[in-house]
């Protein structure tokens, strides 16, 4: 599927960029042409003002009251000028009669009077050694003048030059063109064909974690359904039994209890994973407002003080006060306020602290620290928060994984919540990855420092004020 996908940007990437350079090159061809009939053009008018200035008029022989040209004088010394520049000069009387020509042989064109140039068609017939060939055309640019002084026409110059003068070197354009069009296009294929691979890396990443991550679902759904449907089935069977034996009411509150558990865990796990896809959604932050940050950590930290207490582990709060300097009041009074939701803040921050009890031995220590930041190096006021335990630790191998869902650093603790506390942890690998989408939907990063048999610190920075 993904080698597909690939060929057909690839394959969209080489056509669309084909069309452009076909266009371009084709915009060229016409500039280049063009550009060269012009100056064609311009030098057969050019050439149309030197000889006009060098005829020699002179009255007619027969009527003193005409004028003539003496076209031996005129265009004695013409011929020899044009001849490099392969342009041929023709001279008619006023009744269209040629009367000196550069040609080998007569054209047979009548004459257009027209300084804007023009492109002729001239068949001529080649005969060699007394075999005569098909009519072969030759193509001519030609400007015609009329020379005339006063009311009276004395006859009209036309100047050709030979059409090869601009198709030779549009040919030479075309194929340098196709040419370079075409080494462009594999270029351009080749480039697209690997730009099209780095395109689609993110998309199969993406797909594999969704792959794994149905995977993990289907298994962490399947565990207590399996339970779910073994406990009924008991009950089912020991219903059976009654019409033969009398069952205690204990027995079926016992099954009847722990189908309630394994019913609320998978809610539980439900909702986790119906947060996360709302997250993933880009949800919007109605529900923000002021929240003081302070309150939520204590809130937190009472809650879990029962706990810590009952594992007898020090459960601490240290809240930074401002700096001596400060004397804004109102600055003061919301130190530690910021722009979130309150209920997904005690959620970010009961994950936190419940995973440092849960992974924290008996005599050990948790410490939670806030302080706000203002560096100017920051661009705006953050807060920040660490949570530190005493734990076990996580290997350094598991680190850049922590935060992914249903990830566990050791699955053999899977679903050990009992001491944690029914609402501390999902038992599901789920609590980091919502912790992460929290504080991500708050415009914040959370990072973690780790050494193993030391403990764990967390650390969140939120951002005061949420940028729109």
């Amino acid at each position: 599927m993904f080698q597909a996908t690939r060929r057909r940007l690839a394959i969209w990437y080489t056509a669309v960029t084909a069309v452009l350079l076909l266009l371009f090159a084709s915009g060229v061809y016409l500039y280049v042409r063009s550009t060269l009939v012009e100056r064609i053009d311009d030098t057969l008018n050019h050439v149309v003002e030197i000889v006009e200035r060098s005829l020699v008029i002179e009255p007619d022989k027969n009527d003193s009251e005409q004028l003539r040209i003496n076209v031996e004088a005129s265009f004695r010394n013409n011929a020899n000028t044009v001849e490099d520049d392969h342009i041929d000069l023709e001279w008619f009387s006023p009744t269209g009669e040629l009367i000196w020509s550069t040609f080998s042989e007569p054209l047979n064109i009548p004459i257009h009077s027209n300084r804007t140039g023009e492109t002729v068609h001239v068949y001529k017939q080649d005969v060699s050694e007394n075999e005569q060939t098909p009519y072969s055309p030759l193509l001519l640019r030609q400007v015609t003048q009329r020379v005339e002084v006063g009311r009276q026409v004395l006859g009209y110059l036309r100047v050709s030059h030979p059409w090869f003068e601009v198709t030779k070197p549009s040919r030479q354009l075309i194929f340098d063109l196709a040419l370079g069009t075409g080494l462009m296009v594999i270029s351009v294929g080749a480039s697209g064909w690997f730009l099209s691979g780095k395109a689609m890396e993110p998309v199969g990443e993406s797909y594999q974690r969704l792959k794994q991550f149905t995977a993990d679902a289907s298994h962490e759904l399947r565990s207590p359904i399996t339970l779910i449907q073994t406990n009924v089935q008991v009950a089912l069977a020991d219903l059976e039994l009654t019409q033969t034996e009398v069952a205690t009411s204990s027995h079926y509150r016992q099954q009847l209890k722990v189908v309630e558990r394994l019913t609320q865990r998978l809610g539980k796990l439900v909702n986790d994973l119906l947060f996360l896809a709302r997250q993933d959604g880009g949800v919007s932050r109605d529900g923000f407002s002021a929240c003081p940050l302070d309150a939520v950590l204590m809130d937190v930290v009472e809650e879990q003080q029962l706990l810590a207490q009952e594992k007898a582990i020090t459960l601490n709060l240290h809240l930074i006060d401002p700096p001596d300097g400060e004397s804004n009041p109102e600055l003061l009074e919301n130190w530690f306020t910021l722009v979130g939701n309150w209920d997904q803040l005690v959620r970010l921050f009961t994950n936190l602290i419940g995973n440092a009890l849960h992974y924290t031995p008996a005599g050990g220590a948790v410490n939670v620290e806030l302080v706000r930041i203002d560096k100017v190096r920051y661009g705006t006021p953050q807060l920040q928060i660490k949570v530190s335990d005493t734990g076990v630790g996580i290997p350094s191998d598991a680190l850049p994984r922590l935060f992914d869902r249903f990830y566990r650093v050791d699955p053999a603790r899977t679903h050990k919540s009992g001491n944690v506390g029914k609402d501390n942890a999902t038992g599901s690998g789920l609590g980091l990855a919502i912790a992460q989408a929290i504080v991500e939907h708050h415009q914040g990063h959370i990072q973690v420092e780790s050494t193993l048999g030391k403990g764990t610190t967390f650390i969140v920075i939120l951002p005061i004020n949420l940028e729109s």
